[in-house]
């Protein structure tokens, strides 16, 4: 007996949700809003707004369909199987926190509020969902396939990340390292190396590429290759300031080598789900070989 498709929405809780749980009433949480110069007619109507988008995307998937829903904060526990079809109702962010999880399924973005976010991860209103989704179904929807980044260390640990890879001091305060890209090598000191896809080019790395004035055209949202820069490298006797940017294309790596204890490796912003280098220890920063799958009208 073959088993109906499964749909897998992933939302995050509201802001009200957050408040609910630690003042316990409405009345409570309006008054710790007033007392910060916020109402909680605003909070309550980016709520409402979930809300719709979610009972939209409920009713559009088929009756007999099997359906799972997993909040943010759940989602290292959650397995996906090859076959699901992953509904992400919410914020960009919300695409990049889910996506190392996936392996090749299809996304479908639903964005709640169209009007306040740029939904470059999130494209459709709730309204378009059934569409899109009956298209998923019939083999016929447009992808939009997006490399990914990923950060492996020399004892099997590995991490992926949508946006991109930080490899430095957790506070961001100077790192010592060892860098080499290609057969280039350079000691370094530095607030840490970022590397970057092409989703990340929108973000956090064009940031710090404008900032510092680099030369290296960033990657497009679809390029294969990925970009590497170095956050404010300082010259010293010891280290040098030659390899400050580059770019990977797939089979290359970019391998560091920390010279300082306790540097860290994380993706997309996410502190808390780090891998943690002692001295001497390597991380080595290449394509992805999996892609986000990012469903698109017919």
């Amino acid at each position: 007996m073959t088993l109906a498709p499964r749909i897998v929405v992933v939302r995050r809780r509201t802001e009200l949700d957050e408040l609910l749980a630690r003042h316990g009433t409405r009345g409570q949480a309006g008054f710790f809003l007033a007392w910060r110069g916020r109402s909680l007619d605003d909070v309550e109507a980016h709520h409402e707004s979930l809300q719709e988008a979610l009972g939209a995307v409920s009713r559009a998937v088929p009756l007999d369909w099997r359906r799972a829903d997993v909040e943010r904060a759940d989602l290292e526990r959650f397995l996906f199987a090859p076959d699901d079809v992953v509904v992400v109702v919410g914020q960009d962010g919300l695409v990049a926190n889910v996506a190392k999880y996936l392996s090749g399924q299809p996304v479908i973005g639903v964005d709640p509020e169209p009007d306040r976010n740029p939904h470059v991860l999130v494209p459709h209103a709730a309204s378009g969902f059934g569409a899109v989704l009956d298209a998923v179904a019939a083999g016929s929807a447009r992808y939009q396939l997006r490399a990914m980044v990923e950060v492996a260390l020399d004892d099997g640990q590995t991490l992926v990340a949508l946006n991109e890879i930080y490899v430095g001091h957790p506070s961001h305060q100077s790192s010592r390292y060892r860098l080499q890209a290609g057969d280039a090598v350079e000691r370094q000191s530095s607030s840490g190396v970022i590397v970057s896809t092409g989703t990340g080019a929108t973000g956090w790395c064009r940031s710090i590429w404008q900032q510092s004035h680099y030369r290296l055209e960033l990657p497009a949202p679809e390029d294969d290759r990925i970009a590497w820069f170095v956050r404010e490298a300082w010259p010293s006797p010891a280290t040098g300031t030659a390899l400050v940017e580059g770019e990977l294309a797939p089979g290359e790596e970019l391998r560091i080598v920390a010279e300082t204890d306790g540097l860290v490796a994380f993706g997309d912003g996410i502190e808390s789900d780090r891998l943690t280098l002692a001295w001497g220890q390597e991380a080595r920063m290449r394509v992805a070989g999996r892609r986000l799958r990012l469903a698109l009208a017919a």
